[in-house]
């Protein structure tokens, strides 16, 4: 048997992954209203960091505040938010060494919202846990929310700056990657989108216009974050409505993003119009990304209802992306890789605690850490 694609190692820049399988953003919607990292932070990162995939990458995190999607989201705006992270990370670090990204937001006029479990309604300005919002253009994404501010030049100063000083934070604590969430419909997608931004200034109307702010804000992320350091960005590839965002704009700030040094790219979809209907099913999105990576060299990442090995494999092996994402099928099946190392023929680097879990019909799943005796597998009585 082949070696299977989805398990060949990729480099990207400073990350050596040792698979093409990316554990996507996660929110939690677990802070207090403060938005600091937590035990629970340390617990749902710490075994997603033992699952065997090639990257991590934190949940959506807000660059400011009132940028956080609901009062409870995760924080990475100041002294007490970065220790907050950074004591996580030194837990979760201490028995892993995949890989760590984060993913920088701005939620814009999706902001201000309770919890899911509590209804995932928005909160008016007057609510306790709520604030007026921001966007490109003072229009809420539901006629019956309270309308956002448009943003003036002050105040998109303010928050491509906090993207740029949140970067500065992640790269302190020892992230490895930096991913800006351009997608789903928050602030930067708000800009691209030509349905949320009808701005009549030099960030509104034609698509270099929309584009304009979003690639500031990467221009002072990628000068923020080591040199050395990667940084990607999460799109929408398709608004999934007429008139809206689509492929061929989203290919032309591929292009942008890749000329200004991004590392790779994202493809998600939908997210910026209430009506939007999108056509759910294994790998809807994969055509997306297939337009993408015919029209780049960076790397382009694949996601939405990859759950499946054999799709991820077969997605990989006819070169419609180079990295496989997934999240919700994460949050079930925690050991996602192993399962798929078992069904291609892969191998998976467990910790040594868990050595003396494999299977006796899959012996050679595991990668033996080095100093370690294979030995160690099998006590006595299991050989």
């Amino acid at each position: 048997m082949s070696k299977p694609k989805l398990f060949e190692p990729l480099r990207v820049r400073n990350l050596a992954l040792d698979n093409r399988i990316v554990i996507a953003p996660m929110c939690q919607y677990s802070c207090d209203a403060d938005g600091r990292a937590n035990d629970w932070h340390a617990i749902h990162l710490g075994h997603l960091a033992l699952s065997g995939a090639g990257l991590l990458t934190i949940e959506a995190t807000a660059v400011v505040p009132e940028g956080r999607i609901t009062w409870a989201d995760l924080g990475l705006w100041d002294d007490a938010t970065e220790d907050a992270l950074r004591d996580v990370l030194k837990r979760v670090r201490a028995f892993s060494d995949m890989p760590i990204a984060i993913q920088l937001a701005h939620a814009g006029r999706k902001a201000s919202c309770e919890t899911p479990w509590a209804g995932g309604h928005q909160l008016p300005p007057k609510d306790a846990h709520g604030w007026q919002t921001v966007s490109a253009s003072a229009q809420p994404h539901y006629p019956h929310e309270h309308a956002p501010v448009a943003l003036d030049r002050a105040g998109m100063d303010r928050i491509r700056d906090a993207f740029a000083e949140s970067a500065k934070r992640a790269a302190r604590i020892g992230i490895d990657a930096v991913q800006i969430h351009a997608a789903h419909g928050y602030l930067l997608h708000q800009f691209l989108s030509p349905l949320s931004n009808t701005r009549t200034d030099e960030y509104g109307g034609s698509l270099e216009n929309r584009m304009r702010f979003p690639l500031e804000v990467f221009d002072a992320v990628r000068a923020a974050f080591p040199a050395d350091r990667t940084v990607t960005v999460r799109v929408s590839g398709t608004d999934w409505m007429d008139g809206g965002w689509d492929v061929e704009q989203t290919i032309a700030f591929a292009k942008a993003l890749e000329a200004r040094g991004c590392d790779a790219i994202h493809i998600s979809s939908g997210g910026v119009a209430a009506e939007q209907k999108i056509p759910l099913g294994p790998g809807y999105q994969v055509p997306l990304a297939r337009a993408v990576k015919h029209a780049v060299t960076m790397p382009v990442v694949a996601v939405g209802l990859i759950n499946d090995p054999e799709h991820a494999e077969a997605i990989l092996g006819n070169g419609d992306a180079d990295i496989i994402a997934l999240a919700r099928a994460f949050l079930y099946d925690p050991r996602w890789p192993w399962r798929a190392a078992v069904k291609l023929g892969g191998h998976v680097r467990p910790p040594k605690q868990y050595l003396r879990s494999e299977p006796r019909q899959d012996r050679g799943l595991f990668k033996v850490p080095e100093k370690v005796s294979p030995a160690a597998h099998w006590s006595a009585d299991e050989a």
